[in-house]
């Protein structure tokens, strides 16, 4: 595997702050601590707070838009991986995850940050409406992966419906 790019070890401790310490921690000062480069070559990447924040979000897009279109060829079909990733990638060592939760820290202070989040739902939304006939079960499968994805990142148990895919969409007409 390729080492990481300076812009993106900046980046990943920008992810760090966000979600060990909250976005009230996050300072160019500190981002460039956590990355271990000089306040300079932070600033040669992301001149100010706000362009770190483009930048984690053109992250979240980018990993959310790679990950649907991996669902649209994996196997057991786009809806099956949905719902299976759901509880799956809902750990703190998926990048995607992390760039996600670093985002929601950030929710009601910037309005760009709904806005990305709900655009990669749409995705999701979009690419289940390919594939379930029914727009009311699309939805209902998009909400019980939502809801999936919620409880695994809380901690909760998630296995019950995890290990019964197939009942589940047998269920739905999925």
């Amino acid at each position: 595997m390729p080492r990481p790019s300076a812009r993106e070890i900046v980046l990943d401790a920008y992810v760090d702050i966000l979600i060990e310490h909250g976005p009230g921690s996050v300072t160019l000062d500190a981002v460039a601590a956590k990355a271990k480069v000089s306040k300079g070559g932070l600033l040669y990447h992301f001149g100010s707070k706000e362009a770190l924040l483009t930048g984690l979000l053109d992250r979240v897009w980018r990993l959310s838009f790679a990950d649907v279109e991996h669902a649209r060829t994996a196997p057991g079909g786009p809806v099956r991986y949905f719902l299976t990733s759901s509880v799956t990638d809902a750990s703190m060592d998926k990048p995607a995850h992390r760039a996600s939760m670093a985002a929601l820290r950030q929710v009601g202070a910037d309005e760009r940050v709904a806005q990305t989040i709900r655009n990669c739902g749409q995705l999701w939304r979009n690419l289940l409406a390919e594939h379930i006939e029914d727009p009311l079960t699309a939805e209902m499968v998009g909400a019980l992966g939502d809801g999936l994805y919620l409880r695994a990142t809380m901690g909760e148990e998630t296995e019950t419906l995890a290990n019964q895919i197939d009942e589940v969409l047998r269920r739905l007409g999925a």
